[in-house]
């Protein structure tokens, strides 16, 4: 499945990945030969830990290979605001404790609830997705059903 990212995140992805492959990889790699230059490899914990290490960065640099090439990167001069869509600034209330509070609606890999960024793919997120300002969002919760109004739509 495709991820929608700004420019931005997807620059931070690659430049992650070539951090990794540049740095991380040839570091562990030497970690493995020093190791392995202590002697008999059956005992050898450090020998054990550096091979383990390295085969979770090789996971890692291979998870984040596939987030990049399924990426969609998306510019925010082409998002129609008439509606709830990724990347857009949506205001909503809770229509039970008339709390308001404005989220950006984001792909995966760049929701961050501190920063007021949440998933296209999250319970709100997607109970969001297509409205349009003065509709009710009904979002299923663990505690049941909440209704947010969607009170402004902005980039």
């Amino acid at each position: 499945m495709s991820d929608y990212v700004t420019q931005e995140t997807f620059d931070k992805m690659r430049e992650e990945l070539q951090r990794m492959k540049s740095i991380e990889r040839p570091a562990a790699s030497k970690a493995i030969a020093e190791a392995r230059e202590k002697g008999d490899l059956k005992e050898n914990a450090e020998y054990d830990a550096a091979k383990e290490a390295q085969g979770m960065l090789e996971a890692k640099i291979k998870q984040l290979e596939g987030v990049i090439s399924n990426a969609k990167i998306v510019d925010p001069g082409t998002i129609d605001i008439s509606k709830v869509t990724i990347l857009t600034k949506v205001t909503i209330t809770n229509l039970a404790t008339k709390k308001t509070v404005t989220y950006q609606i984001v792909g995966e890999k760049e929701a961050d609830l501190k920063l007021g960024k949440i998933s296209a793919s999250s319970p709100i997120g997607s109970g969001l997705l297509g409205k349009v300002i003065g509709e009710v969002a009904e979002v299923q919760a663990p505690n049941g059903i909440i209704k947010f109004k969607v009170e402004n739509i902005s980039i």
